[in-house]
């Protein structure tokens, strides 16, 4: 968008963009009439992927292939932002969960969306190619305190991997290290644990094989600057400088998602949220987290273009 048509920023909304766990088969069907369904072609000629295909007639099976997910994701998400600007909302802050911070980041104009693009393109054949050498998933535990985080610690084969929330936390690890967590969850301290559907064990050190092809990758991007406000998944604190943020995307390869932590970070001005495509995961997460005035998660284009704030 020209300096003439973007809109003013909106310093008391935060706009959330969401990891790969937040897709589903089908996602796109009801995005498919915006006028900037055109950027989910353009990522799919960048990556040399049919990513129309992946968001509209793709199974669920077949979405959550690493990969495939986390360009979809990503290509959904800025449909979605895109369609904000058009109603004049610009949020002044930025929060993504995972990928989702590299769809923040085109946002805001750090990154453009073929650098967006690429890096995810490169991020997602690397993990899902250290996947299949280290194997492993994650699980979901909840329920839990402060004793029972420590207990994860003390586990063979087992990383904590997101940081959700007050009792809400995904761990990542070996088959036979989150079989053991399974079968001990209560004696551990966790009301509940749930295995996850996903393609390896991400945000922990089997993900390792996959570090020097994307460092690789982000040493070649070109970074622009911003006037947005970002809050990263690493440390949970803001940062707005393109040498920065190429660390922390670095290091968050095979490190835990602190969302809990970057939430927290949001001032208390900040009293509306609105969550991007593929939608309701964080919201749900952080209304747990602190108090807003009022959370938006359109599943739709018509939901989006309905939204007043």
């Amino acid at each position: 968008m020209t300096d003439a048509v973007t809109p003013f920023f909106r310093d008391n909304v935060v706009a959330l963009f969401p990891g790969q766990g937040s897709l589903g088969g089908g996602a796109g069907a009801l995005w498919r009439d915006s006028r900037h369904w055109t950027l989910v072609e353009r990522v799919g000629d960048i990556a040399g992927v049919d990513v129309s295909h992946l968001l509209l007639d793709a199974s669920d099976e077949d979405v959550v292939r690493t990969d495939r997910a986390q360009l979809a994701t990503f290509a959904l998400s800025l449909v979605g932002y895109h369609e904000l600007l058009d109603l004049g909302v610009r949020p002044r802050y930025l929060l993504g969960h995972s990928l989702g911070e590299i769809s923040a980041l085109v946002a805001s104009g750090l990154l453009s969306l073929d650098a967006g693009a690429q890096l995810i393109t490169v991020r997602g054949g690397a993990m899902a190619r250290a996947a299949a050498e280290r194997e492993g998933s994650m699980v979901a535990v909840m329920g839990g305190d402060d004793d029972a985080r420590a207990a994860l610690e003390g586990l063979d084969g087992v990383w904590i991997a997101n940081i959700n929330g007050t009792g809400q936390i995904v761990v990542s690890g070996t088959r036979q290290g989150l079989d053991d967590l399974l079968a001990r969850h209560r004696e551990l301290g966790w009301r509940r644990a749930t295995p996850l559907p996903v393609g390896g064990a991400f945000h922990s050190p089997l993900m390792s094989p996959a570090q020097d092809e994307f460092d690789q990758a982000l040493e070649l991007t070109q970074w622009g600057s911003t006037d947005s406000l970002l809050i990263a998944n690493v440390d949970g604190a803001l940062h707005v400088d393109a040498g920065e943020w190429r660390e922390l995307l670095r290091r968050q390869l095979t490190s835990p998602v602190q969302f809990l932590d970057a939430t927290l970070a949001l001032p208390e001005s900040v009293q509306i949220s609105i969550e991007l495509p593929p939608s309701g995961v964080l919201t749900g997460l952080t209304k747990r987290i602190r108090p807003f005035s009022v959370q938006f998660a359109p599943t739709t284009l018509q939901e989006l273009q309905e939204i007043v704030v």
